[in-house]
């Protein structure tokens, strides 16, 4: 358990940072006071600090087993590659970063040899991060528009971003329901993820349509965010 938590840290430091690098001129617009377009650390510095924990991840991740290393080296390479090519292709983007997130707890049970206590969490994870990344591309279209990227909102408009979205996120709310049924997690688990969870799901779709704006996109952002915490608490309480 201690070598996934540190691999799962690792990644995603390196993923964040290589990110960074790629991302300098549209941060330079959308995020400027960063540490990259703010000048408090250079390019090179943060693609370097990338490249060590991507090293150290993979190093943890062979620690536990072979199949968690084969995990890990797959999705260093697609981070990578979300980073340097996916993120600015409809779709692919947030496509990746989804799949990543779920498989970080896929990649957990894996590494405790019972990956089946990983599928619900793991759809939960996939099916919000993919809503609040195109809620993010909504919030981001000015500085990925001026540097080339091919989003959704900025590829075929906010209606249809708003739409997939809101499929997203109200397949989210249909699908948290279902574990409880199947006695898989117990009652705390649907109060608290009704209440904790849905209600935030459904504020942010709504809001998403009420007031579509930048600084708007950005709080629903946070939002969902802080929600995942919420959910994974919700998850543990449902075990008991």
């Amino acid at each position: 358990m201690l070598f996934a938590c540190l691999t799962g840290a690792c990644l995603t430091a390196a993923a964040n940072a290589i990110n960074d690098v790629y991302d300098l001129e549209i941060d330079r617009i959308n995020r400027p006071r960063r540490p990259l377009p703010s000048g408090v650390i250079t390019s090179r510095e943060a693609f370097a600090f990338s490249i060590i924990f991507f090293l150290l991840g993979l190093t943890s991740s062979a620690l536990i087993n072979a199949e968690t290393l084969i995990i890990a080296l797959i999705f260093s390479v697609l981070l990578y590659l979300y980073s340097s090519t996916f993120k600015r292709q409809v779709l692919v983007g947030n496509f990746t970063v989804s799949l990543a997130t779920a498989f970080a707890f896929i990649f957990g049970g894996v590494a405790v040899k019972r990956v089946e206590h990983a599928i619900f969490p793991a759809a939960f994870a996939f099916l919000l991060h993919f809503g609040r990344e195109i809620i993010k591309d909504m919030e981001d279209i000015d500085g990925d528009q001026q540097n080339g990227a091919q989003t959704l909102p900025i590829r075929f408009g906010l209606r249809p971003a708003q739409i997939l979205t809101t499929i997203f996120l109200m397949a989210l709310i249909v699908i948290t329901q279902v574990p409880f049924f199947l006695n898989i997690y117990g009652l705390w688990y649907l109060i608290i993820v009704n209440i904790g969870v849905n209600t935030v799901l459904l504020y942010a779709i709504c809001s998403m349509w009420k007031k579509p704006v930048k600084s708007n996109f950005r709080i629903l952002s946070a939002m969902l965010k802080i929600n995942m915490v919420v959910g994974l608490a919700a998850i543990y309480a449902g075990r008991f």
